[in-house]
């Protein structure tokens, strides 16, 4: 008798190693996904410490304002510096309030689109915000 392996043998690897395919490729995608997300999540959570160091000193984030790429001050009081929001897929341009801080809340968007970090191409559909609670939302 001749070794080797049958036509229906041979499929079913065929078929095993698609299904492994199958469910590993997405887990694969939203695992980096993820990661390429925390980036972001950090430089709003730099932000938000800021924030949090802002309304100590004033009782209220009404004026609080990103000037001089990104650093939230009102007349130079935080040290929040424009590099540290630089990273591989989310740049400094990328993180805005959205809508204006009030006495006792506010809410930071970071955008990928608005990156011009070196990897932005890859962020460009996500955004995600930050409140003074600290809760975070992600859309991508």
């Amino acid at each position: 008798s001749r070794g080797g392996f049958t036509l229906v043998e041979l499929m079913i690897v065929v078929i095993v190693v698609g299904v492994l395919a199958a469910v590993a490729i997405p887990m694969y995608q939203l695992a980096a996904e993820r990661s390429k997300a925390s980036e972001a999540k950090a430089g709003l959570g730099a932000v938000r410490s800021s924030m949090r160091v802002y309304f100590a000193e004033h009782r209220t984030y009404a004026h609080a304002s990103f000037v001089d790429d990104a650093a939230v001050t009102v007349g130079g009081i935080l040290t929040l510096r424009a590099n540290d929001l630089e990273g591989r897929y989310f740049s400094t341009s990328c993180y805005t309030f959205d809508g204006a801080p009030d006495a006792t809340s506010y809410t930071i968007e970071c955008d990928g689109s608005a990156s011009t970090a070196p990897v932005a191409s890859e962020v460009s559909h996500m955004t995600l915000t930050i409140d003074e609670d600290g809760d975070i939302t992600q859309d991508w």
